[in-house]
C-alpha cells in the first residue's frame, strides 16, 4: 500500500510557487488538506478537517505541515487520534508572538507533549515568525528530530526555494523510517 502524504498549508494556503504545492503537483500520492477558511483559521476546525482526511486516507499517512499547520499537528497529536506514520513539521510559528496573525483563533496554547509517531522539525535561522531556539524547544518537547536549514526565512514561497529538494530529502528520510 502506498503511503499517502497529506499536505497541510498554513495561514492563507500555499500558492502555486510554494514548495508544498510543487510537491503535491508532482506526486499522485500527495493530497492537500483543505480548510473552510484560510484567512480566519480556527484551530479546532483545522484539527477536525485533518482528522477527517486522515480517516478517509487509511493507515499509511505522513503529514507535511508548514507554519500554522504545524500547530494543528501538535493539537492533533495531543489527543487520542488515528495512528499515522510520521510528520514533517516545517517552520512552526510562535503563536504568542506579535507577528502571529490576529485572525487566528485557538492556536495560542501549543501542546508540548511528545508525538507518538516519528517526526522531523525544520527551522530557519532567520524566520520572522519564530526564533530558532523556540523551534528547537518545540522539537525537543515533541521528541522530534531537529533540522536547522540555515537562513531561509519562513521556508515559504518568498524564500524562493522552488521544489525545495532539501526538504523533499527529509520527507524521504521520514518515509524510510515509517
Amino acid at each position: 500500500m502506498a503511503v499517502t502524504v497529506l499536505i497541510l498549508p498554513g495561514f492563507g494556503n500555499s500558492g502555486a510557487s510554494h514548495w508544498q504545492s510543487l510537491w503535491e503537483a508532482s506526486n499522485p500520492d500527495f493530497k492537500r488538506v483543505n480548510q473552510r477558511d484560510w484567512e480566519h483559521p480556527v484551530c479546532e476546525e483545522w484539527v477536525e478537517a485533518l482528522e477527517k482526511v486522515i480517516e478517509e486516507a487509511g493507515s499509511e499517512v505522513i503529514l507535511v505541515a508548514h507554519s500554522m499547520a504545524c500547530l494543528v499537528v501538535a493539537h492533533f497529536a495531543s489527543k487520542a487520534h488515528k495512528p499515522i506514520k510520521g510528520a514533517l513539521i516545517v517552520a512552526p510559528p510562535n503563536a504568542t508572538s506579535s507577528s502571529f496573525p490576529k485572525e487566528a483563533l485557538g492556536f495560542d496554547n501549543t501542546p508540548l507533549l511528545p508525538f507518538d509517531f516519528p517526526s522531523i522539525v525544520v527551522a530557519s535561522t532567520n524566520d520572522e515568525y519564530a526564533s530558532i531556539e523556540y523551534v528547537q524547544a518545540l522539537a525537543n518537547a515533541w521528541k522530534s528530530e531537529f533540522v536547522d536549514v540555515g537562513a531561509k526565512g519562513h521556508i515559504n514561497a518568498r524564500s524562493d526555494l522552488g521544489f525545495w529538494d532539501e526538504g523533499f530529502a527529509l520527507l524521504e528520510k521520514l518515509r524510510q523510517k515509517s
